[in-house]
């Protein structure tokens, strides 16, 4: 993992080798990789250069003649002399990646995923006008063979999308496809379970089963391991309103809770076992806060923050320090 003092230089070397492997169908290493965007800030910059970098380094590679294997037993060349071809590459695609040090996703491979570690949001811009704001600790595919389609790995996205009758925006999540009819939502994607949120348009949920219609002011709660599906109203308000720093919750599970401030704050954040029952309803304003905001955030929750290691636990008030 790269520190501060780390190099560009080093720093590109790196993000190419995370570009390379991550685009391979077995890769994973998605905590490790979310691990090292998140030790320091220039490392999101340089991963979105290696991944732009990453089809003109398919070419390269493409055109390259294969090593020459010895002629008497068809063993390898020794190892020595694979790793001087690919120290070769990997500083030709570092060059490569230190042109292209601005994040175009229009040149990335595809699929690609986007990552942001918690605590930092991003905005991706799609062709067809739409957009996705993408809240932390999220990882979302995309595919710019298939430009109105999303899948939401973990974490929340808030999708405004042009509608297209004939060429509709799907996202899917898990087992569940989300299919626009004209649509702002916010998706919430935590282990097995989904929220989906409209505010504007509608949301169909499964059309070809369950086929439920999300309308503004509409949420469904999904249990991924049941595949119940929970319909509510929901101010429209709120929805999204991690962008502007306003996270809402009706009756919602301390654990929820938690997950959300994580991906806002950028904060860690755990529950104790003494709480594990607990529900929180109303608004946390977090805008302009930072992880070290937790013991003033935590009364308005019913429980007191305490330090642990790198993060926070929330406790009973009463519970012994």
């Amino acid at each position: 993992m790269a520190s501060m003092t780390d190099t560009n230089e080093q720093i590109r070397q790196e993000a190419l080798e995370w570009a390379l492997a991550s685009q391979e169908a077995d890769f994973a290493g998605w905590d490790a990789l979310t691990g090292w965007l998140e030790a320091d800030a220039r490392h999101n910059q340089a991963y979105d250069a290696a991944m732009a970098a990453g089809s003109w380094m398919a070419d390269l590679v493409a055109a390259v003649p294969a090593l020459p294997q010895p002629a008497n037993d068809g063993q390898p060349l020794p190892p020595a002399n694979a790793r001087s071809w690919r120290r070769g590459f990997l500083a030709l695609a570092a060059a490569i990646v230190a042109i292209l040090l601005i994040p175009l996703w229009q040149m990335r491979p595809q699929p690609y995923s986007v990552i942001t570690p918690n605590g930092q949001t991003r905005t991706i811009a799609l062709e067809d006008g739409s957009r996705i704001l993408v809240n932390g600790g999220t990882r979302l595919m995309l595919d710019r063979n298939e430009p109105r389609f999303a899948r939401l790995e973990r974490g929340e996205a808030m999708f405004i999308v042009r509608h297209d009758e004939a060429d509709p925006f799907v996202v899917e999540a898990g087992d569940v496809r989300l299919v626009d009819a004209g649509t702002a939502f916010n998706v919430v994607r935590s282990g097995a379970g989904l929220d989906v949120a409209v505010s504007e348009g509608a949301v169909i949920v499964n059309p070809d089963g369950e086929n439920v219609r999300l309308n503004p002011g509409r949420r469904a709660q999904i249990d991924g391991a049941s595949g119940r599906i929970l319909v509510s109203d929901i101010a429209a308000s709120h929805i999204g309103g991690w962008r502007s720093g306003q996270i809402a919750f009706a009756d919602a599970p301390l654990g929820e809770v938690a997950q959300a401030i994580e991906r806002t704050l950028g904060a860690n954040v755990t529950v104790s076992p003494d709480l594990a029952g607990a529900r929180f309803s109303g608004i946390l304003q977090v805008a302009g806060r930072t992880p070290d905001a937790l013991p003033q955030i935590a009364p308005v929750l019913g429980a007191r923050a305490v330090r642990r290691g790198q993060g926070w636990e929330l406790v009973s008030i009463d519970a012994q320090p």
